[in-house]
């Protein structure tokens, strides 16, 4: 029995010292991730300080807009030239077009005529 009981206390007094050692594991780990997040968060700070990202947002805008204004008037001209060649095509293309329109509308008066005079017919 004096066996089982200092066994037993072996046992948990290496337990607890399994635990205290797990608790002091979890410190250092709970230390480690804090220090960590102030580094990341100083090393941040630092950079956003060296960077002056409003001036270099300026620069990039500066830069750009005589680009923007390049590509705009290019495609002013793109369009314009575009246009001049649609135009002969769109025009001969009516020109083309214009009779099977007119024809097609003389056939709707006559159609429509011709079911104007039934009705009237059937009316009497």
């Amino acid at each position: 029995m004096k066996l089982s009981l200092i066994v037993a206390v072996a046992v948990l007094a290496l337990a607890h010292g399994s635990f205290a050692q797990d608790a002091t594991d979890l410190q250092k780990i709970g230390q480690y991730f804090e220090e960590l997040k102030n580094k990341m968060t100083q090393d941040v700070t630092e950079f956003l300080r060296s960077q002056d990202l409003t001036n270099q947002a300026q620069n990039i805008q500066t830069q750009l807009e005589p680009l923007a204004t390049q590509v705009q008037e290019q495609l002013k001209t793109a369009a314009a030239s575009v246009e001049e060649q649609i135009k002969p095509m769109a025009a001969s293309v009516q020109a083309q077009i214009q009779p099977m329109v007119t024809e097609f509308q003389k056939q709707m008066e006559t159609m429509f005529q011709q079911l104007t005079e039934q009705a009237k017919a059937i009316a009497n």
